[in-house]
C-alpha cells in the first residue's frame, strides 16, 4: 500500500488494516489505528508506520480512544519467512526481555548488528523498541485488570526498573500508571491475580470460532486440556509450560470481535508469551480479508468460504508438544501425559498436568524418543523464529517421521500458512493459503480431519 492508499483506509476507517500499519497526527502528537472513531485528520498532517514502536519512537503517544497497541499483530508476521518476520514471532514471544537481542540475534542465526539493521530498516524500529512497545501493552494490560501494586506490574511486564517504566508509560499514554490504572473501568479493575488477568484477544474480520473449537475438542488431551459446554458457548482451557512458571488458560468460544480470554500464572512475567501462544494456537492475526478473496475465486473453494468467511488454520500453544502429538496421537499423548507429565502442584478440575518436556520424553520408547532427543539438544527448533525448511529437513531424518505428519507439524507447530501434504495435489492458484484451503475442506467433510 502506498500513502495515499493508507489515507483512504483512515478516511473510511477502514478495521481490516488495524495492526497492518499505524498513522500519527503530527499537529496532536498522537498516533492511532486506521479505524480509529476519531475526526479524520488532513492529509499533509499524517505519518505512517510499519509498528507502534516505529510510531512511539518518533515521539507519538497512543491515542486514548483507538487503543492502538490492543491492535491484532500484522498477519505479515504470520507468513513471512525471512529473518524479519522470524524475529517479530520472537519478539511477540518475549525473547528479547528474556535474554535480550544478544539472544534474538543467536537464535536467528545473524549478529546483533544485523538484526537490528533489518529491523530498523524495514519497521523504523529495532529490537529494543519493539519489545519496549510490547511491554508498555503487558503494562497497561495488568494495571487496568488487576490490583497488582504498580512495582509488581513494572517487573511483571518485563521492565528491568520502576523508573523505566514510569519513563515509559508516561512516554506511550501521556499519563502515570496510577492515572492510566484509574481510566480503566470499575468492572475490569476489580480483577485479582488470584482470579486470573482477564483479556480480549483481538482478530480482524470474521472469525469462525465453532470451527477451532470444534478441531480443539476433537483433539483434546486429558490431563492438558478440556473443553466444556454446549456448542456455541464452550470454553476450552489447558495448562501451559512457560519461561518462569507455568499458567492455565481458558478462552470462551463466543465471538464479540475479540475472544474472552483468563490467564492464571504464577509468575506473571509469562503474561506476554502466554498471549502470544494462544493468539498462534486461536490464528488471532490472520487476514482473513486476503485468504478469502484468494480462496473465494476458485469454483471448487468458493461456495466453501461463502458458508465459513474468516475459517481460521488453528496453530499450536505449545510446538514441541504439538509434534510429539502429530507422532503419536492423542490416545498415546494421553499415556505419554500420565508417565512423563509434571503434575500440578494445584490442580484446575480435570486439568492435572503439564504435558511431557523433551527432556523426559526423550526416555520413552519408539520415535517419540528420537523426536524428544533431538528437540532436547536443539538439533531441531521449533520455536516461533525457527526456520521452517530447516526444521522440515530436521524431522524427515527422524525415524519413524513421514511426509504427512511433518506437514502437519509444519502447518500447526510452525504455523506454515502454505503446506501442502505429499499425497494430495492443490493448485498453486490457492497459494499462498493451502493451509487454509485444506482447513475449508476438512470443516467440510470433503477430507479427513488431520
Amino acid at each position: 500500500m502506498d500513502e495515499d492508499t493508507r489515507y483512504e483506509a483512515v478516511r473510511s476507517r477502514d478495521g481490516r488494516f488495524d495492526g497492518e500499519f499505524f498513522f500519527a497526527v503530527s499537529t496532536t502528537g498522537i498516533y492511532c489505528r486506521p479505524s480509529c472513531p476519531a475526526v479524520t485528520p488532513k492529509r499533509r498532517n499524517v505519518r505512517f508506520f510499519a509498528t507502534a514502536a516505529a510510531a512511539q519512537g518518533s515521539g507519538f503517544r497512543a491515542c486514548r480512544r483507538c487503543r492502538p497497541d490492543a491492535v491484532p499483530g500484522s498477519a505479515e508476521w504470520n507468513v513471512r519467512a525471512d529473518v524479519v518476520g522470524r524475529a517479530m514471532r520472537l519478539i511477540g514471544d518475549g525473547v528479547v526481555d528474556r535474554e535480550g537481542v544478544a539472544g534474538l540475534a543467536g537464535r536467528l542465526g545473524y549478529s546483533a548488528r544485523q538484526v537490528q539493521r533489518q529491523l530498523t530498516a524495514e519497521l523504523g524500529a529495532g529490537p529494543v523498541a519493539l519489545a519496549r512497545a510490547q511491554r508498555s501493552h503487558t503494562a497497561r494490560v495488568l494495571l487496568q485488570t488487576t490490583e497488582l501494586p504498580v512495582t509488581q506490574v513494572a517487573f511483571a511486564a518485563g521492565f528491568a526498573s520502576v523508573r523505566q517504566f514510569n519513563d515509559t508509560i508516561r512516554s506511550v499514554y501521556a499519563s502515570t500508571p496510577s492515572e492510566l490504572r484509574a481510566a480503566a473501568p470499575g468492572a475490569r479493575r476489580t480483577a485479582t491475580p488470584s482470579a486470573g488477568v482477564p483479556l480480549r484477544l483481538a482478530y480482524r474480520g470474521a472469525y469462525q470460532s465453532s470451527a477451532v473449537f470444534d478441531v480443539l475438542a476433537a483433539e483434546a488431551v486429558p490431563g492438558v486440556e478440556e473443553v466444556s459446554g454446549a456448542p456455541g458457548g464452550r470454553i476450552y482451557r489447558r495448562t501451559l509450560r512457560l519461561p518462569y512458571g507455568t499458567g492455565i488458560a481458558a478462552v470462551d468460544e463466543r465471538p464479540r470481535g475479540w475472544l474472552d480470554a483468563r490467564l492464571h500464572l504464577t509468575d506473571l512475567r509469562d503474561l506476554t508469551t502466554a498471549v502470544g501462544r494462544l493468539r498462534r494456537l486461536f490464528d488471532l492475526d490472520a487476514d482473513p480479508y486476503a485468504v478469502d478473496e484468494r480462496l473465494g475465486a476458485d469454483p471448487r473453494l468458493a461456495p466453501l468460504v461463502a458458508a465459513r468467511p474468516g475459517l481460521r488454520s488453528p496453530g499450536a500453544a505449545d510446538p514441541e508438544e504439538l509434534a510429539v502429538r502429530a507422532l503419536v496421537g492423542t490416545e498415546e499423548a494421553e499415556r505419554l501425559v500420565r508417565r512423563y507429565g509434571k503434575a500440578l502442584d494445584a490442580p484446575c478440575g480435570s486439568l492435572t498436568h503439564l504435558f511431557p518436556e523433551a527432556g523426559a520424553l526423550a526416555q520413552a520408547d519408539g520415535p517419540v524418543a528420537s523426536l524428544a532427543a533431538a528437540l532436547a539438544d536443539g538439533a531441531l527448533r521449533l520455536d516461533p523464529g525457527a526456520d521452517r525448511d530447516d526444521a522440515q529437513a530436521a524431522l524427515l531424518a527422524l525415524p519413524g517421521m513421514d511426509a504427512r505428519t511433518v506437514a502437519v507439524i509444519r502447518t500447526r507447530a510452525l504455523g506454515d500458512p502454505d503446506v501442502a501434504p505429499p499425497d494430495l495435489d492443490l493448485p498453486d492458484s490457492w497459494r499462498p493459503w493451502r493451509s487454509y484451503a485444506l482447513r475449508h475442506l476438512r470443516t467440510a467433510g470433503e477430507l479427513e480431519p488431520r
